[in-house]
């Protein structure tokens, strides 16, 4: 943990704050954070700063804090994700809250299993927590949106343009395309949007209707990724072809 989270609730009406549970047992098992020492904080959605630790005791933290950093830059990327295994999902939420994705969308796909949907990773508060796991590795603030869609011809015919805008490049890796990441124009776009298929890869009717909504497929390489390597490979991938094109925070 890189940074502690702060909520609304965790302030008083004095300024400070003051925390219980995992964070406060993490400052005095793991940081073992003494009183007048400071520690890194965060408040969710909001600036980073520094906390003052003034008292350190069993199961109850208090900090006097200064927040006047902006959070690091997103990424500006969104995901449209076919719903991987769920311990596949466990490790890919955090990964994308730590690689500054603003939106995922969690959808059906033909090789999607139907009980995914069923499992506890999908529940709001577990999905949550593995998101701020990821912000707090990596001293992030400003969780993605997580929206889930059962059905994948709705979703991409009727609701995708209205989320995602029609601005942003969209893109589609997909293993029969030839060419690579770095010769479709990432470089200058404002936004992406990336469509990762499951494990088996989209369905020829999945790649069709999502190239028709102008995804453009490329290449990730000769190697068949599994998902929560695959993801973080493409998001890597964009981050290092646009880092000489700035773009707003």
């Amino acid at each position: 943990m890189n940074l502690l989270l702060l909520h609304d609730s965790d302030f008083l009406p004095d300024g400070t704050v003051q925390m219980t549970g995992r964070r406060a047992q993490h400052a005095r098992e793991i940081l073992r954070a003494e009183p007048g020492e400071t520690l890194r904080v965060g408040k969710l959605g909001g600036l980073v700063g520094t906390g003052e630790v003034l008292e350190n005791s069993p199961g109850l933290l208090r900090l006097r804090v200064s927040l006047t950093e902006p959070p690091p830059p997103r990424a500006g990327v969104d995901l449209v994700l076919a719903i991987p295994r769920p311990k596949a999902l466990k490790r890919v939420l955090p990964a994308v809250a730590q690689l500054g994705v603003d939106r995922v969308v969690l959808v059906n796909a033909a090789r999607v299993e139907k009980s995914y949907f069923d499992s506890k990773v999908l529940e709001g508060d577990f999905v949550a927590e593995l998101l701020l796991q990821g912000l707090e590795q990596a001293r992030d603030t400003r969780l993605p949106e997580v929206l889930v869609r059962e059905r994948f011809r709705p979703f991409v015919e009727d609701e995708l343009d209205s989320l995602f805008g029609t601005e942003a490049l969209r893109l589609l890796p997909h293993p029969p395309a030839a060419e690579p990441l770095s010769r479709v124009g990432v470089q200058a776009a404002p936004r992406v949007v990336l469509a990762v298929g499951p494990d088996g890869g989209w369905v020829p009717f999945e790649a069709d209707l999502l190239a028709r909504h102008g995804f453009h497929p490329f290449s990730l390489g000769p190697r068949i990724l599994r998902v929560e390597t695959a993801v973080p490979v493409l998001l890597g991938q964009l981050a290092l072809l646009r880092a000489e094109s700035p773009r707003p925070a």
